[in-house]
This record gives structure tokens, C-alpha cells and sequence, in this order.
């Protein structure tokens, strides 16, 4: 295994046991597949994505003693696990819970044990500080999602159903090794659903298409339009002020802030570039992102702090005139400052937007 990899595990382990003193405790369980790929070097942790992980992680001043069940156990220590410093790996019956942690490692019957609920503002914090390697990982893993995106939309037809190209993003990104979190898609009939899963509707004369993909544990987010018929002025407005409502919010970060301050400035951003004020009430507008999609999402009251090698996407999206638009892409807030976009294919039209280049609808 690379220097570098023990290094990160041995740094992520002394912050954890510097919280879990800090908390008058003897150990944290790590329960997530966020909070276990992040220690474990992006180890996949599932079975089924709609699951619970199939691994724990109770972390102590010692080291760490990994559970899983019979059935994942081999798998587990030959593809995922490697040797990551003292870590030791405990067999279970699949029969058995993994919560109960006395039952695999009877020394820790009197310890006090915290949850990953009891510590979730510094989780946060620790997991949404990105090491070099992390972000070389994350940055291609952006690429490659937006190169699928670029191939499957640069494909498609009018004709092609929203099924159609969910099921080929999907196939794009897993021959990536990417997990499909999210793959959303509305043709021109169904444009007023936020979320659009799906469905037999053809593409029509304009289509979103939506990826979260999640590889290495850290999760790519990003949106794309594309259109099939000559542009109306009513549209090309509207795509370049919701590019505009996204400037606002970017030029808003800064190393410290909280993130729900931005909050204000997404609600003077709709109105002030030509939107109905409260569309930010209509959908959530992103936030940190990184081990989950958001990590956490911008809300009234968020505290979380905005640290330097972090990621984040903001999503904003409105309708009007009867059309609707949104953009959304990761990006990283970089050690100097700047901001860099992490889910770009050079093969995608883009506009040059406060020195960030940004996607424009690709048309056909």
C-alpha cells in the first residue's frame, strides 16, 4: 500500500481520537459508508445502496477493529481493506448484529461508545477537508462523469425516452467503476418536476439529465441540459441568469463563513436576476459536498464552516416563462483560494462566468 494512503489513515485516526477524548469517551463507531470510506481509503462498504453498511468501524486510542459479516468477510479483507495500520477485522454470523459491539470485541463491554450521531458537526469537518490525494481522486472521478455526460447527451435523440438515457449514463458511469446514486431525467413535457425520475416520456424538444455518482467514496454531482429545436429569447435569458444566481451565490464563499450564511444571498440572487423570490423555497440549493452528496446541504442555521480543499455544488434552479432552468457542478474551494471546476469535459459547450467556466445547453 503507498506511503501516502497510511499517512492519511494514521492523521484520520489521531483526529478521531482526539474528539473522542475531547467527549470524555473510550471509542467512536463508525456506522456510515460516508464516514467508513473516508477513514478507509474509499472502501466500499455496501451491498445494497438502499442498505445499511456491511461494515463498523470502532475506532480507539489503540487503534481500530473493523466487523463485518461471514459473507462479506473475504471480500472485504481482499478488495477493500488492505493494511491500514492497526486495524483488526472481526467475523460475525450474518445472523448477527454489528451494532453489538460487545459481542465481537468484549473488551469494549464497559467503554463508553459514541455514535457517529453524537459527533457530527466534527465528522463533518474532518471528512469535508480533502487531502491532496482525495482531491486527485475526486477531480477525475468529476471528469469522467461529465465525459459520460457529454457522450450519452451528444448521442441522444428527441425520439430517445427518458428511460433510455438514464439507463445509458447509468451504464457509462458504471463501466467507470462508479456508483449511480441519483440519475435523473425530464424531456420537454415533464420540465416542471425538480426531481425527475424517469420514465417513457420521450426527450422532446428539450431534456435535463442529472448524475450523482459516488467512486472512491466521494460523490460527483452535476447537471446538463440539451436541445434538440432552435433556442427562444425567453430561454437563452433565463440560462444565463440562473448562471447568474449561481455567480452570486460562489462569490459568496469565503474560507470561515458559515454556510448558511450564504442564505441571504440566495434569496436576493433569484429576484435580482430577474426570477420569482421565492424559488428558493422550491428546491434545495446545494452545499458542501464531498463523502455524501451534500455534506451538509445549505439550510437556515447550518454552521458548518467553509475550509480550504473542500468541495461543494450548488444547485440552483427556477421557472419562468414557462420554461424552467437550473445548473449544478462540483467545484473545490482550493488551498489558495480560487475556485476550481471539478466536473468539466472540455467536448461541453461552456461560458466563460466570473472566470469559472460554466456549462451552457448543448444544442442539437
Amino acid at each position: 500500500m503507498p506511503a501516502a494512503i497510511t499517512s492519511e489513515y494514521t492523521k484520520k485516526h489521531a483526529l478521531l481520537t482526539d474528539t473522542i477524548q475531547k467527549q470524555g469517551a473510550q471509542a467512536v463507531l463508525l456506522s456510515t459508508p460516508a464516514s467508513l470510506a473516508w477513514l478507509l481509503d474509499g472502501a466500499r462498504t455496501h451491498v445494497s445502496l438502499a442498505a445499511p453498511a456491511v461494515l463498523r468501524a470502532l475506532v480507539h486510542a489503540r487503534g481500530c477493529e473493523l466487523a463485518t459479516s461471514i459473507s462479506e468477510a473475504q471480500r472485504l479483507q481482499d478488495e477493500e481493506l488492505h493494511e491500514l495500520g492497526s486495524v483488526n477485522l472481526h467475523v460475525t454470523n450474518w445472523y448477527e448484529s454489528l451494532d453489538d459491539v460487545s459481542a465481537w470485541f468484549p473488551e469494549a463491554a464497559d467503554w463508553k461508545i459514541l455514535a457517529e450521531s453524537e459527533i457530527d458537526s466534527e465528522l463533518r469537518t474532518m471528512r469535508t477537508a480533502l487531502t491532496a490525494s482525495e482531491v486527485d481522486r475526486y477531480r477525475q472521478l468529476c471528469q469522467d462523469t461529465a465525459s459520460v455526460m457529454t457522450k450519452v447527451l451528444s448521442e441522444a435523440s428527441s425520439d430517445d425516452t427518458e428511460f433510455a438515457i438514464a439507463a445509458k449514463l447509468s451504464a457509462g458511469a458504471i463501466a467507470q467503476g462508479g456508483e449511480v446514486l441519483v440519475a435523473l431525467v425530464s424531456g420537454s413535457t415533464r420540465t416542471d418536476y425538480r426531481h425527475p425520475l424517469p420514465t417513457q416520456a420521450p426527450l422532446g424538444r428539450k431534456a435535463m439529465a442529472v448524475l450523482c455518482v459516488r467512486r472512491h467514496g466521494l460523490i460527483a454531482n452535476l447537471t446538463r441540459w440539451v436541445r434538440f429545436e432552435p433556442a427562444t429569447k425567453e430561454e437563452l435569458a433565463g440560462e444565463a441568469d440562473i448562471l447568474g444566481v449561481e455567480a452570486d451565490i460562489i462569490s459568496g464563499i469565503s474560507e470561515g463563513k458559515a454556510l448558511g450564511e450564504l442564505l441571504p444571498i440566495i434569496q436576493q440572487a433569484y429576484p435580482a436576476h430577474g426570477f420569482d423570490e421565492l424559488e428558493w423555497t422550491r428546491h434545495h440549493q446545494g452545499g458542501i459536498a464531498g463523502f455524501n452528496g451534500r455534506d451538509p446541504r445549505l439550510a437556515p442555521g447550518v454552521t458548518d464552516r467553509f475550509q480550504t480543499n473542500q468541495a461543494f455544488a450548488f444547485n440552483p434552479s427556477a421557472q419562468r416563462d414557462g420554461h424552467t432552468f437550473k445548473v449544478e457542478d462540483t467545484m473545490l474551494f482550493t488551498e489558495s483560494g480560487a475556485i476550481e471546476v471539478l466536473s468539466v469535459d472540455p467536448q461541453w459547450p461552456t461560458t466563460m462566468v466570473n472566470g469559472l467556466p460554466r456549462p451552457q445547453v448543448l444544442q442539437r
